[in-house]
């Protein structure tokens, strides 16, 4: 693993075979990601992007190739060594925010420090201390039906962080905002990456990913373009 990269990936490749069909979701796509970078996955729906992100968050395997996640190739991780890399080392933020509705956000953020072991009152100090980080400290005893869409988001975020992971990967985080909103959640995000996290967001939308500091383009399973942002756009 080249000194730096905390994601490696070489000639990975996803097909999926639906009856008599076909489909490579994924052909060739070779790609590093240095540690604390902000990166965009863009392209049009059907170009592999939400397939590469599954990859990346160990959610899925290829059918070819190879993943190197911190210096270990994913391929050869147990079960379990694979699920405490989706629980510790990787955060994930979705669109749909796929949040308990009968629980509070706190109850919310502190889900993933259930599966770490923590202590009861460890748990609630660390989710309040993340609530208060993404500007929710007066909304923790609120229910999702309670929270308008960009709170909700911010929720999922904070449960993403909670665990202090290296990686944040984001499905179209904004995909169910108002603009308004939108800019406030990439604010948050551009926040996140300035206290050294490594954050990979998948879009369509061209206004999200020049948030980023580097826009992979991708298009029919492969890498069209890959370049820096040489205008990265500001809250």
């Amino acid at each position: 693993m080249t000194t730096g990269n905390i994601i490696e990936i070489s000639h990975i490749a996803r097909t999926y075979t639906i009856g008599s069909e076909t489909i490579h979701a994924l052909r060739d796509v070779s790609l590093n990601v240095k540690k604390n970078e902000y990166v965009a996955l863009m392209g049009p729906s059907g170009s592999g992007k939400s397939t590469l992100m599954n990859m990346l968050g160990c959610l899925d395997t290829p059918s070819a190739g190879e993943y190197v996640l911190n210096g270990k190739s994913v391929a050869r991780m147990s079960d379990d060594e694979l699920a405490e890399v989706r629980n510790k080392e990787i955060g994930f933020v979705f669109q749909t925010f796929n949040l308990l509705p009968r629980s509070t956000a706190l109850e919310n953020v502190m889900l993933p420090l259930v599966y770490a072991g923590m202590s009861s009152a460890a748990r609630k100090e660390k989710a309040m201390r993340v609530l208060e980080q993404v500007g929710l400290k007066d909304r923790v005893h609120h229910k999702p039906n309670e929270l308008s869409g960009g709170q909700r988001q911010r929720v999922a975020v904070a449960r993403a962080l909670v665990n202090d992971p290296a990686i944040i990967l984001a499905d179209e985080p904004t995909g169910n905002l108002d603009s308004k909103t939108s800019i406030e959640i990439m604010g948050l995000f551009a926040a996140i990456h300035e206290a050294g996290n490594t954050i990979i967001v998948v879009t369509h939308e061209e206004d999200i990913a020049q948030y980023a500091h580097r826009i992979v383009r991708l298009k029919d399973g492969l890498v069209e373009r890959d370049e820096l942002n040489a205008n990265i756009r500001k809250t």
